[in-house]
């Protein structure tokens, strides 16, 4: 019984810590990019929904380069229907993994017209139901587009980020964003996720971060780790 005490209290404890850390990532990121959002071009639900779609593992900038062409010569819900698979893939041909896309697209549009009107969900389960959709560009459509915090965006900066500051020590989207809901108030849900996409592509980045010009360096567990491994390098050496 008091080890079972003993380890809520060090839950609590961990979870409060985790809560200050991320409050302070937060406010410091929210100066350095005054300006983070969604940075897909769209001008309707419709259009954010396609391009949050071919946004997956692609650039936004590539996805505003396409859907700039496509939203010109299809517009609405029913063109996507009539559009062949052949004729959409040509259109979004420059964009990864653009079969997939083009199917999931084509299907998502059939289902929406089908089953709600022709009118993009506004439920996360009722986005959740459509062909190819997880929570990420559930989220994405809630939180821009409607302004409903239900979750999270966790696409693949805020899952390397989220691990090497030390926010969350899942391996999988879903279990991260499940951490992080519940460490960082619901009214930071939306920014905190296009803050860290921001600071994943300018200075966190995949294979070579920029630590040196990072700073929230000193609440990151990746920096703390690599400054050690490097102080013991010199410590031996000096030996």
């Amino acid at each position: 019984m008091k080890a079972k005490k003993m380890k809520n209290k060090l839950q609590i404890k961990e979870k409060n810590f985790l809560k200050t850390k991320a409050l302070k990532i937060i406010s410091i990121l929210e100066k350095n990019y005054p300006d983070a959002g969604c940075s897909l071009n769209y001008s309707n639900p419709l259009e954010l929904f396609i391009s949050a779609i071919l946004s997956a593992q692609t650039s936004d900038h590539q996805v505003n380069i396409v859907t700039k062409r496509l939203f010109t010569k299809f517009n609405t819900i029913e063109d996507f229907i009539n559009i062949s698979q052949k004729e959409l893939e040509k259109e979004i041909h420059s964009i990864g993994l653009y079969r997939n896309k083009a199917k999931n697209i084509k299907a998502c549009c059939k289902k929406i017209y089908e089953e709600y009107g022709g009118v993009v969900p506004s439920k996360m389960e009722e986005l959740l139901s459509l062909p190819g959709i997880g929570r990420k560009i559930a989220n994405v459509i809630l939180s821009t587009w409607f302004k409903k915090d239900e979750g999270i965006v966790v696409d693949t900066h805020v899952l390397r980020l989220s691990q090497r500051i030390g926010l969350s020590n899942q391996k999988y989207a879903t279990n991260v964003e499940k951490d992080l809901m519940d460490i960082i108030p619901k009214d930071k849900w939306y920014i905190f996720s296009h803050l860290l996409i921001k600071h994943g592509r300018n200075i966190c980045k995949a294979r070579n971060p920029l630590c040196i010009e990072c700073n929230i360096s000193s609440l990151c567990d990746f920096y703390q780790k690599i400054s050690e491994n490097f102080s013991k390098k010199i410590y031996l050496k000096l030996k």
